[in-house]
């Protein structure tokens, strides 16, 4: 009996997503004669607007080391996903009629906390889903790790690591922006791992007066430059206590003047101090390259256990690792919740242990 399978990478890319759905086409071509694969051009538009292509095995070989996807993504918002578009197409039965039409036993769908959401919506409209969990944030609820997590932690790593060498030869002060809007996992090991002084995430509102306080510290114990590790979604105390409108306000006017949070905080720096700041920004180099060693080997597990998930018939999952294992986590219970870092987090306290200041 052929099995046919749907394949789609949707929202930011990042590395990994390639050898994930080569774990999941291997570990189903081993033990299946008759699979048939369809994969969707750029992510949900694909499953939309009937844009796919059948693969075979030859698609799959040689990818295992290759980031981005050769399916091509696209960001499709979810609170958009009922909203028709502009020709008046219903884009959820759009997308069940694709499915239906294609006869597949299973659509497998690689992406992050905003695809995860349509993932389970398609789920509540009766079709057999499995998730994957891809996002350099790890953010997901319900599993321990995401795959691109890790590369991007070594790339943002590797932009501090290149930073310390200027920063000590000039004595300056030097903010590395790493990316994380919501949630600060990247910024916190990246910046645990690159020997960052000072670690502002979202999570933890930062004070001002604390952070120049810190290295005013550092300057007199004769130290000659000291690394922030910013988060994009780092937040002042007194932002932490505005509404959401007053916020997004405050967001509005701050973009008129400043590129990101690390020019403002560069300016107050500056400002108080006198000294001079500089800031780099690793930006979207953090989601590209090949994969690292870890992302191959948890992306080759989470493939393999969707699978099984399949060969089993059991759907309406996410393939998530908890405590080291591969398991099947109802979509119903993960989607829609984002995994921030808690500020009792042990990593959080070994970082304050070791003399890192989070401006708090």
């Amino acid at each position: 009996m052929i099995k046919r399978i749907g394949l789609l990478t949707s929202g930011g890319d990042c590395q990994a997503l390639n050898a994930t759905m080569r774990g999941v086409v291997k570990g189903l071509t081993n033990s299946i004669d008759d699979l048939e694969v369809y994969g969707f051009d750029d992510g949900y538009k694909g499953l939309i607007y009937g844009k796919y292509r059948m693969l075979t095995s030859k698609d799959f070989s040689g990818i295992l080391t290759q980031g981005g996807t050769i399916l091509g993504t696209s960001r499709q918002p979810f609170k958009l996903m009922r909203v028709p578009d502009t020709n008046g197409l219903d884009k959820v039965e759009a997308m069940k009629q694709t499915y239906y039409k294609l006869c597949l036993d299973c659509l497998v769908i690689l992406g992050g906390n905003g695809t995860q959401k349509t993932a389970n919506l398609l789920r509540e409209e009766g079709l057999n889903i499995i998730h994957l969990p891809k996002t350099i944030d790890n953010d997901i609820w319900g599993t321990d790790m995401t795959f691109g997590f890790q590369s991007a932690v070594n790339i943002a790593t590797n932009a501090i690591d290149c930073i310390h060498t200027t920063a000590a030869s000039h004595g300056r002060v030097f903010i590395v922006e790493v990316m994380g809007h919501k949630v600060g996992s990247l910024t916190l090991h990246a910046g645990i791992a690159g020997g960052a002084d000072i670690i502002l995430i979202p999570e933890i509102p930062y004070d001002i007066e604390k952070v120049v306080a810190a290295i005013q510290k550092r300057s007199k114990a004769g130290k000659r430059f000291t690394i922030l590790a910013v988060a994009e979604g780092a937040i002042s105390k007194e932002d932490a206590l505005l509404s959401k409108k007053d916020y997004k306000k405050k967001l509005e006017d701050r973009a008129k003047k400043y590129p990101s949070v690390s020019y403002e905080i560069a300016d107050k720096i500056t400002q108080k101090l006198g000294s001079e700041v500089r800031i780099t920004v690793p930006g979207h180099t953090q989601r590209g390259g090949a994969p690292c060693a870890y992302d191959r080997v948890l992306s080759t597990r989470i493939g393999a256990g969707a699978a099984e998930a399949i060969l089993d018939g059991e759907y309406g999952i996410m393939i998530g690792v908890v405590n080291g294992k591969i398991k099947r986590v109802p979509l119903e219970e993960c989607a829609g919740k984002l995994k921030m870092v808690s500020p009792k987090d042990q990593t959080v306290k070994a970082a304050k242990q070791i003399g890192i200041s989070f401006g708090d």
